[in-house]
């Protein structure tokens, strides 16, 4: 089993959660088997993603994705995300 962590900045929280909402299928395709969402607390637009995957390999795959990039952006992700994996 493997993990993804991604910390990242949004500009609305809630107008990210939309189109992360609106991808779980993107993310059953692309091998994520569990996730959760949590919100900074003195900071709500700072958010962590834990993706759980089958392997490292196909973590890496996931986030490979052009639609995910795209995704992001609609999401209104400011800067670049940190992607962390672990096993």
């Amino acid at each position: 089993m493997a993990l993804s962590l991604i910390l990242h900045r949004v500009a609305d929280y809630d107008a990210w959660r939309k189109v992360y909402d609106s991808v779980a299928d993107m993310q059953k395709e692309g091998g994520v088997t569990e996730e959760s969402v949590h919100r900074m607390v003195d900071d709500p637009d700072n958010v962590l993603v834990i993706h759980h995957f089958e392997s490292v390999d196909k973590a890496r795959a996931f986030f490979a994705r052009d639609d995910l990039r795209e995704a992001l952006q609609r999401g209104g992700v400011q800067g670049e995300p940190r992607i962390e994996f672990f096993e």
